[in-house]
């Protein structure tokens, strides 16, 4: 594209307006329109990106959208809700061009396609810098059937998707950390850490299963204190038992603070939950049908600490449970 580039409303009906939805009524009136069926419940989520503090900025544009999407979906999977529509707020500096903007929406279209949702709406600003996105997540679930943080009792095991640190670790691989890695660890690591995987899918079928749940984006030990604290209750986990990816585990079997650092780095955006011994079959089940490691890694216990334990079931300090925002 050439020229002096498009207005605020030639971007939003070049590059938005296509990815809207019914309920976006073409982006053309001044808010959207939202059904819900009798007996459902929206769920409603947004999260915030500033560059260079939630991606790097010679990030593309597409995958940075994409991460925008995803973070909020897996709020709504940690819920049990099924994903539905978005809104988008983005602040632009002047070097983000139309160029910048067709990729960035680009990213958004093809993950509309993948995740079932649409947008309904938003709001440009203009900035000098840094580049600021919030995007609004709109999900449906159950009357009754949400997943909510304060459930857990003792005697639940806490479980977790996927693996952990992966994110972590591929943000140290941009910074130019790890060479020791071959370059098909570094590409998978450091694509964890760009576009995250939102477990849509998992997140709904843990109804009537998980006892309480939340995702891991500040971390997994900060993210499990905010289901205890929620919960009123303590917890207790094995730095063992958490589910590593090959490169990670390569990673932790030097010497250092790398396997600690895995349990506090964020990002992961893997669900973390509490479930009743009795669903451990359900689980298996599940994870099975899903093709996904779901894997035990602790305990709900009373009190109010989170406890992390070594291989000899020794309690090790941890400074920082995670990222900190302020």
């Amino acid at each position: 594209m050439s020229g002096e580039g498009l207005s605020e409303f030639g971007r939003i009906k070049h590059f938005f307006a296509p990815l809207a939805g019914p309920g976006g009524l073409g982006l053309r009136d001044d808010a959207a329109l939202i059904d819900c069926a009798s007996g459902r419940r929206l769920v409603v989520t947004v999260d915030a990106m500033v560059e260079g503090v939630h991606y790097l900025p010679a990030d593309p544009p597409d995958l940075v959208a994409r991460k925008l999407l995803r973070v909020n979906l897996s709020d709504l999977a940690a819920m049990g809700a099924t994903p539905r529509h978005y809104l988008l707020m983005t602040a632009l500096p002047p070097a983000h061009d139309d160029r910048w903007v067709a990729r960035f929406a680009e990213g958004l279209a093809e993950d509309q396609q993948r995740f079932g949702v649409d947008l309904l709406g938003g709001d440009s600003v203009a900035t000098a810098g840094p580049t600021v996105l919030s995007l609004t997540a709109i999900g449906e679930v159950e009357a009754g059937g949400e997943i909510r943080r304060s459930g857990a009792l003792p005697g639940d095991r806490i479980w977790v998707s996927g693996t952990i640190g992966d994110a972590f670790l591929g943000l140290g691989v941009l910074r130019g950390d790890y060479p020791e890695l071959r370059p098909d660890e570094r590409a998978a690591l450091t694509a964890r850490f760009q576009l995250p995987e939102p477990r849509t899918v998992l997140g709904p079928r843990l109804a009537g299963i998980a006892r309480a749940m939340c995702d891991i984006s500040d971390g997994l030990l900060a993210d499990l204190g905010h289901i205890c604290q929620a919960s009123q209750a303590g917890a207790e986990i094995s730095l063992a038992a958490l589910p590593l990816s090959p490169p990670a585990r390569r990673l932790t079997s030097a010497a250092g603070d790398v396997p600690v650092r895995l349990a506090t780095g964020g990002d992961d955006y893997e669900l973390l939950f509490a479930a009743p011994p009795a669903a451990n079959e359900a689980i298996a089940k599940l994870a099975t049908e899903l093709a996904l490691p779901i894997t035990a890694i602790g305990t709900i216990e009373s009190g109010e600490r989170v406890r992390l334990l070594d291989a000899s079931g020794n309690e090790l300090q941890v400074e920082v449970a995670g990222y900190r925002h302020f």
